[in-house]
């Protein structure tokens, strides 16, 4: 066992020393010729699993769409325009509010063209946008050259190609070899707002300053990075919290006194019951820590990061929940088939020693599954979405501590058994209400769905109206109003569910404005993004001051302000999410308005550069800057060793990370303390 979770761990690790850069599609090109003067230049390109390229023709308002560049075109004319083949995918996107056409895990686009010349020389390159649900890749290319002796000459185009200019085509060949892309004062693209101030600041920069604010960050972005994940510390402890709301069921509290009595019993020296009744504790972390790593190591890893966003996965999830929410609510009992418990009593009947009590601690797993199996399955189904791949062994690992720590404390200490709470109707209650949450929780994995269909049926303010009436009922029941069918008769309202009540309903009371577009921070984590609300009163939208990055560094440096680079495109559904979900928070807008000198860089701006220009990229390879978003893609990979959107770096004025960098999350109170975080940095430095 120590050797398989020593495995698991390492496995685990190597996940998340996996450099930033992301690399999920693949392209090939040949020019395919049949001897005759027409020929076809093919694209093809294999697309790892979860990822997507889209196809062409989108139109402007949409995310990147592929489309074929000629840098030359030497004794060749064009047929027709860039043709996708293959399974295409056609899905209406909320977001950009049109039909997207997309491939999956292949993609083909083929180019016809004539030969005009017995000889030809072609240079091109296919433009294309590739995205998953979580982040966007900028605009990538697939470079292609070819020159060399045509099987044919088409004597029509031919006539035509004669006539044309030589000039244009010696233009459209010529590339300045530039190495250094820093922007000069009259190249400033700041398309927010005219800052002169921030223009004539960078045209006093001389070369060896703006060369600076390009110095590559990655090492020192590295050592704000955390070796432990501290996602897993509050992991274990909901897995703990499962663990003690199982322990309090009908189906586990009573059978602590029978077991402790048994083991008391059945040993003269109270010495050797205690250690057995340690050794069924133990039983009990193994068998459950086991059950965790089962999921883990069916899954894997990149299955269980896919389902965090996976929309089948998300429906059968929500399913789940519901069916553990009606069996909790008394519709009807989950349990296991009566003969397997029967026959792993009966082996512990027959056997002796540690392998009796494992088998006693196994009967109970067995028993008691009616009313653990939907925490339990509530629990694995939350943690798995979480994409750690050892999050359900952790998050199993807790449920079992808090299971079994009781059985060894009353054995240790039997007298405790008289002040412990006896069995009644409130573990009924209890069942109820975590009823009533997991019901709650299903709409979360629902929303996904609806989110990655764009269904519309479950928008931010159908979501919050949901949860309003779900934990309304919760107060009024905790009040007495209603009953299930375990309930006991005449069930009265007693202290603690009076409080739990006041509890349930004055939180249905405070998302009551959120149908009307308030922020809610509580539940922003669960709830829809702010642009699925239909009926918005709250208007608090965060806009960048600068679109270029030396301008706005030297801005920065005049004001004496911090840095956001937000790494952003038109095309990227989930930098719109933040946007909207994140930003529209007063704390948070606040901070960027008033703290920060906000830089936002589109990494597919079509804006053409003054003049094309040739870098050597992090792989070594050489690639042609074109466009602006080609140019802050550019950066963003260079400078930070990251190429996926969004990605916010907090930078001092001389380009230097003040903390680690933030990509997708809603989580606000997390995206303040980072701002915080770069804030107080900042400050420290003067």
């Amino acid at each position: 066992m120590k050797k398989l979770m020593s495995v698991v761990m390492l496995l685990f690790v190597a996940i998340l020393c996996n450099a930033q850069m992301a690399n999920p599609v693949k392209f090939t090109v040949q020019l395919k010729t049949n001897g005759t003067a027409e020929a076809e230049i093919v694209f093809s390109g294999k697309i790892e699993s979860g990822w997507h390229v889209y196809s062409t023709n989108l139109g402007g308002d949409g995310p990147t769409e592929a489309a074929v560049h000629f840098d030359k075109k030497d004794g060749i004319e064009l047929v027709g325009k860039l043709t996708p083949r293959g399974h295409e995918i056609s899905k209406m996107d909320d977001m950009f509010g049109m039909v997207l056409r997309y491939f999956e895990n292949s993609a083909q686009f083929v180019q016809k063209i004539k030969f005009t010349k017995p000889e030809h020389d072609i240079k091109c390159y296919l433009e294309y946008g590739a995205c998953n649900d979580e982040s966007c890749m900028p605009p990538s290319t697939a470079e292609f050259a070819h020159k060399g002796k045509s099987p044919a000459v088409d004597a029509a185009a031919a006539k035509d190609a004669a006539k044309a200019d030589a000039k244009t085509e010696a233009k459209d060949a010529n590339v300045a070899d530039v190495a250094d892309p820093t922007t000069t004062a009259e190249a400033v693209t700041d398309t927010v707002a005219t800052d002169t101030a921030a223009v004539a600041a960078v045209a006093n920069m001389d070369k060896s300053e703006l060369q600076k604010l390009w110095t590559p960050v990655v090492k020192q972005l590295e050592k704000f990075d955390k070796p432990i994940n501290n996602s897993l510390l509050y992991i274990f402890f909901a897995g703990l919290l499962g663990g003690l709301l199982a322990l309090f069921t009908p189906c586990v509290w009573p059978i602590i006194p029978m077991t402790v009595s048994f083991f008391l019993k059945r040993n003269k020296e109270r010495r050797k019951a205690i250690r057995e009744a340690i050794t069924y504790g133990v039983s009990i972390v193994v068998i459950y820590v086991a059950l965790g790593l089962i999921v883990s190591l069916l899954f894997g890893a990149s299955a269980l990061n896919a389902l965090s966003t996976n929309a089948i996965f998300n429906i059968l999830f929500c399913l789940l929940l519901v069916v553990f929410a009606a069996s909790f609510f008394g519709a009807f009992e989950i349990t296991l088939p009566s003969s397997w418990s029967n026959k792993i009593d009966q082996k512990s009947d027959e056997t002796s020693g540690f392998i009796s009590i494992f088998l006693m601690a196994f009967t109970l797993s067995l028993v008691s599954f009616s009313c653990t199996g939907p925490i339990i399955g509530f629990l694995l189904v939350a943690v798995s979405s979480s994409g750690d791949i050892v999050a359900p062994t952790i998050g199993m690992l807790g449920f079992a501590v808090a299971l079994a720590v009781p059985f060894a404390l009353f054995a240790m200490f039997p007298t405790l058994l008289k002040s412990a709470p006896k069995s009644g109707g409130w573990m009924n209650v209890l069942k109820v209400v975590l009823g009533f949450i997991e019901l709650a929780f299903a709409l979360k994995f629902l929303s996904v769905a609806d989110l990655a269909y764009g269904w519309h049926i479950l928008d931010r303010e159908a979501f919050l109206a949901l949860w309003i009436i779900i934990f309304g009922l919760l107060g009024l029941y905790l009040l007495g109003m209603f009953n299930f069918p375990h309930d006991d008769e005449g069930r009265r309202t007693n202290v603690p569910q009076f409080f739990l009540a006041l509890l349930s309903l004055s939180f249905a009371m405070y998302m009551v404005p959120g149908l009307w577009g308030a922020p809610l921070k509580a539940v922003s984590a669960f709830a829809p993004p702010m642009n699925t609300q239909d009926f918005n009163l709250y208007k608090n939208e965060v806009h960048p001051r600068f679109k270029d990055f030396e301008a706005g560094m030297a801005a920065a440096r005049l004001e004496g302000k911090p840095v956001m680079v937000d790494f952003t495109g038109f095309g990227c559904v989930n930098c719109r999410k933040m946007e909207a979900a994140v930003w529209t928070d007063s704390k948070v807008a606040d901070m960027l308005n008033q703290k920060y000198v906000l830089i936002s860089l589109y990494v597919d701006d079509k804006t053409p550069l003054p003049e094309p220009m040739v870098v050597t990229d992090t792989d070594g390879t050489q690639r042609t800057l074109r466009t602006i978003g080609d140019k802050w893609s550019y950066l963003q990979r260079y400078k930070f060793g990251s190429n996926t959107q969004p990605m916010y770096v907090l930078i001092d004025n001389e380009g230097m990370p003040l903390t680690g960098s933030r990509s997708y999350d809603e989580d606000i109170n997390e995206y303040m303390k980072f701002l915080q975080t770069g804030l107080d940095n900042y400050n420290n430095k003067k």
